[in-house]
């Protein structure tokens, strides 16, 4: 099932919805309501906490929709709703860093050598998970315009609690996954590295997750599952003003999401809502491009129009624009 957030004219809050194969949305309260179902629901998170009673009933609100059963007024045209983040504001944001090809690539294109330490276990950072956006505009201000960046990756999302989970049960804590793009301002972010505490104002203006969130059901015929936990055989594109830049693929995942959450729920409650990021595919960022001279020191500006693409989780479509530096 591919979910979405979404608002409506009509609407005074976000309202969840589901979208369908033929690009119809549909609004769940209102299907909820026309099949007489005693769940009721708010927000995404709701979704996820409650995924065990509500799935079930979204499930019926699609299939009286494909029997021609719902009223028109829970029915929208894609074209006519803002799709905002599947989950506009995360429990938390967690970011990986899990592609050995980016990660050598990188290095290799600042003269040092492979850390060995990449191998011995799965890292993350946390982010900003208040600074989310979804598809549209990007407002950036005049600081994190020097060097702008994009990261092509995909995002799991927590579905159920859990504490220090191992790896071969770890993907059962996974509810879905959607495209990401982990914006980086490289100026702000190389200077503060120098300081050994990891990226933070270079990353934590912006992350922009969606357009949908795809449960994990849905994804089975891309699965393959191994002794470190599920991969996924997804093709990844990102393309700046309509030219492709990156392409890679999920699966080549040096680390599985299964380990990141072994990793992460080490002696940590994991919840519901917090979510989870892949790190860069491999050419999925402009640093890497253009310190493999595949570019020629291109970076975004204002008006560039970014899309991230992952087979079966959709596009994810951006246009950088400038931002207010006003309090």
């Amino acid at each position: 099932m591919k979910l979405v957030t979404f608002h409506h004219a009509s609407h005074s809050q976000p309202h969840v919805g589901i979208r369908m194969p033929d690009g119809k949305i549909i609004d769940v309260s209102a299907g909820l309501m026309s099949i007489q179902s005693p769940v009721a629901i708010g927000d995404m998170l709701a979704v996820i906490r409650e995924s065990g009673k509500v799935l079930p009933e979204l499930t019926k609100v699609a299939q009286a929709y494909t029997a021609g059963k719902l009223p028109q007024t829970a029915i929208l045209n894609e074209t006519a709703i803002k799709l905002l983040s599947p989950i506009p504001q995360p429990v938390s944001m967690r970011d990986g860093y899990a592609f050995r090809q980016h990660v050598e690539a990188a290095r290799r294109n600042r003269g040092v050598p492979m850390i060995p330490e990449f191998d011995h276990f799965p890292v993350f950072y946390f982010t900003n998970h208040l600074a989310v956006t979804g598809p549209g505009d990007l407002p950036v201000q005049k600081l994190a315009l020097e060097h702008l960046d994009f990261e092509l990756e995909v995002a799991i999302v927590i579905g159920k609690m859990g504490r220090n989970i191992p790896a071969a049960k770890a993907d059962d804590y996974i509810f879905g996954f959607m495209v990401m793009n982990d914006w980086s301002a490289r100026v702000l972010q190389m200077e503060e590295m120098k300081l050994n505490l990891g990226p933070a104002k270079g990353k934590d203006f912006a992350t922009s997750l969606g357009p949908y969130l795809v449960t994990r059901d849905e994804l089975e015929k891309f699965s393959e599952r191994g002794p470190n936990g599920e991969r996924h055989s997804l093709k990844m594109r990102a393309y700046v003003n309509g030219k492709q830049l990156s392409e890679g693929n999920l699966k080549d995942m040096s680390w599985t999401f299964a380990q990141i959450i072994e990793r992460a729920s080490y002696g940590v409650t994991l919840h519901p809502g917090e979510v989870i990021g892949s790190g860069t595919v491999g050419t999925g960022c402009l640093l890497e491009l253009n310190g493999s001279k595949i570019t020629d020191n291109l970076w975004l500006k204002p008006g560039d129009h970014v899309v991230m693409e992952v087979e079966a989780l959709g596009r994810l479509e951006n246009t950088v624009t400038h931002g207010s530096e006003e309090t």
